[in-house]
């Protein structure tokens, strides 16, 4: 149980984070279809280094939740300080230390 509070305090992070940031639109969720509606109702470019590390973090999460049932693993732990560093990654591009 550990674990999936781990994942879903890191998505609550992400969130915060992009969520501090002036938009037409908050970011409401780290699914394909809320980062795609995000970044196309902010006039975002989806290439750019914000939405690009915010897919990646939420490409991890999504590899966590389906592995938080099972014992943790070093590829568990491994993705985990992933998005821990992806994170951090989204403060720098947001400017927030």
């Amino acid at each position: 149980m550990i674990e999936f509070n781990n994942r879903i305090d890191a998505q609550r992070v992400i969130l915060n984070l992009v969520n501090r940031g002036i938009w037409k639109e908050e970011l409401y969720g780290l699914s394909t279809g809320a980062i795609d509606r995000w970044v196309r109702v902010n006039g975002i470019d989806p290439s750019a280094d914000l939405p690009r590390a915010i897919c990646e973090s939420a490409d991890k999460l999504f590899f966590l939740a389906n592995k938080s049932q099972e014992q943790v693993t070093d590829e568990y732990r491994l993705l985990s300080v992933e998005v821990l560093e992806l994170t951090q990654r989204i403060a720098r591009i947001l400017d927030i230390v």
